[in-house]
């Protein structure tokens, strides 16, 4: 449907034609304007049911440029709040998608580590009520009687002897800043007779530097996993009288990065092995690159013919190593594929080809996607039909049905620990009559158009059938995964950096944030305490430099307890 012409109605002229038609004697112009009004709705609701245009192109299509002063008697001041159509340029304001936020980062092993929890269908029973076991770092402190004691006569009825019982326990929580302070004031005396000068010195424990090892390592936590800004924490810290510069919070945190980058390296080379790869990436704000490209704006004069790069990415490679999981960040000018590519580049000849999870985007494959065995997300192709299932519920609803089986199977599969073989079989059993039942109707719609090719439902259609052979690749390879969920949850934590401090300021201090990231998340995802880590790679950076494969976040306790 071709759109209508715009119509253009002041206040007085729109309150004239309404007079006009509650006493039923419309002019030739008022119907003319009002068969418009008509044209413009059947046109507005077939645009929205395709969903072919998006919500800032159809803003300005019918309502141009919002003014920031309207005029007095227009329409945009009227009491009845509704915008003019006017044929003003569009507005040059974006609105965020905000679909980076969508899932968080949650290990399947484990709900502890996302530190919010969001439960499906309601809130989950004892949400919010925990045990005493699960307060693992809280100070114990024995209480005991005064004036009782084990083998001791009831002071009740005087017959029976006392005898102890597992203790009760109770949970007082208090609160303090992120850094405390201890503030020591050293005793000076000095000689009346020759002037020399006697300070006392500091108690047993205490270290020469002003920021401990912990101190360093509570602040990587806050910055790169709580994503707390560094104005922030030095507003908080201010507040509650220990003042930390944001400056010199920069600077520990550095510090810690040079005890850390060692076994990023070493895990880097880990993964480069690994037989199953999770990829995806999001957008980053890096300052320095940022200047880089309107330096390059200006050297070609505002031409869009310059063929350097002007994007940067942030991109999360979740790899399954045997039984562990190292999970890698990386911030700059590439894409996933490119990182990837650099990953494979360290992998060892002979070893049979990995899988590598990622949605369809050309920016995912590596130079050459023969090294590799390509799996694309169900989820993604799921979503496209769930997008339209208003518009479409007929259609979408027979697509969405036989998804819901086969990824209930898949969880199933997951419930009961099958291994990579069984699954394969439990699929093929249980899900693969399903996709191949799929897969004829979905060709039939196109073959027998059915749908128009070009609309929003042929689109997604089109896509599953262009992806069907890595989209279905788990019932083809054993360990194939079905989805892409857990690299999108990885990328939550960056995401919940850009969010809050919006940028980096040059590829150091965001290779320092990879760095400290990654070793943070493979730490949560091991259920290992990141800060104890942070902490040991401080006090052993000898050993850690030493041996970096020892020192790996899943195999550090037992590095640490060797002498």
């Amino acid at each position: 449907m071709r759109a209508p012409e715009r119509v253009t109605l002041s206040a007085s002229e729109g309150a004239a034609i309404m007079a006009r038609l509650s006493v039923y004697a419309p002019s030739r112009s008022d119907c003319e304007i009002c068969i418009q009004v008509i044209r413009l709705y059947f046109w507005l609701s077939a645009v929205v049911e395709e969903a072919k245009v998006s919500m800032k192109k159809l803003r300005t299509m019918l309502f141009g440029r919002v003014a920031k002063h309207p005029k007095p008697g227009s329409l945009e001041t009227s009491s009845v709040g509704a915008p003019v159509l006017d044929n003003g340029e569009a507005s040059t304001r974006d609105e965020e998608a905000g679909q980076d936020g969508e899932a968080g980062f949650k290990p399947e092993s484990s709900d502890a580590v996302v530190g919010t929890i969001k439960p499906r269908g309601g809130h989950r029973p004892g949400t919010g009520r925990l045990g005493a076991e699960a307060y693992a770092g809280a100070t114990r402190v024995e209480c005991r009687h005064e004036e009782l004691s084990v083998g001791q006569r009831c002071p009740v009825c005087g017959q029976g002897n006392l005898y102890a019982l597992p203790a009760g326990v109770e949970i007082r929580i208090d609160g303090n800043a992120l850094l405390s302070a201890v503030r020591y004031e050293l005793e000076k005396l000095r000689c009346s007779a020759c002037g020399e000068m006697f300070t006392a010195g500091l108690p047993e424990g205490v270290g020469e530097e002003k920021y401990s090892a912990q101190a360093r390592a509570v602040l990587a936590v806050s910055r790169y996993y709580l994503g707390v800004a560094g104005y922030r924490l030095q507003g908080y810290q201010t507040m509650l009288g220990v003042p930390v510069a944001d400056a010199t919070q920069w600077d520990q945190i550095e510090v810690v990065g040079d005890c850390a980058y060692k076994v990023f390296e070493q895990m880097e080379r880990e993964a480069a092995q690994g037989e199953l790869i999770f990829q995806d990436d999001t957008a980053v704000r890096i300052l320095s690159l940022m200047k880089e490209n309107r330096d390059l704006v200006a050297q070609t004069q505002g031409l869009s013919t310059s063929k350097e790069r002007t994007g940067m990415h942030t991109t999360a490679l979740a790899v399954r190593v045997g039984e562990h999981t190292a999970i890698l960040y990386y911030s700059s000018r590439c894409h996933a594929g490119e990182n990837l590519q650099r990953l494979l580049d360290k992998r060892q000849a002979g070893l049979a080809k990995p899988l590598a999870m990622s949605d369809a985007l050309r920016s995912n494959e590596v130079a050459d996607e023969s090294i590799l065995i390509r799996c694309h997300c169900l989820a993604h192709g799921r979503r496209k039909f769930s997008d339209l299932e208003e518009v479409f519920p007929h259609e979408c609803q027979v697509v969405l049905e036989v998804l819901r089986q086969v990824f209930d199977h898949d969880e199933q599969a997951r419930k009961e620990q099958l291994s990579p073989e069984a699954r394969l079989a439990y699929h093929q059993v249980q899900s693969q009559p399903l996709m191949d039942e799929l897969k004829g109707w979905l060709d039939k719609q196109i073959d027998d158009h059915l749908v128009e090719p070009n609309g929003s439902l042929g689109k997604a259609i089109t896509y599953m059938q262009g992806h069907w052979t890595t989209l279905t690749r788990f019932l083809t390879t054993p360990g194939a995964p079905i989805d892409n969920n857990l690299a999108e949850r990885l990328l939550k934590l960056f995401i919940r950096q850009r969010k809050n401090s919006l940028f980096y300021k040059n590829p150091h201090s965001a290779y320092i944030a990879s760095v400290l990231t990654s070793l943070i998340a493979t730490c949560i995802y091991a259920g290992v305490n990141a800060v104890e880590y942070l902490v040991a790679l401080q006090e052993h950076r000898r050993k850690v430099f030493a041996d970096p494969a020892a020192w790996l976040p899943w195999v550090y306790a037992s590095s640490r307890a060797s002498p």
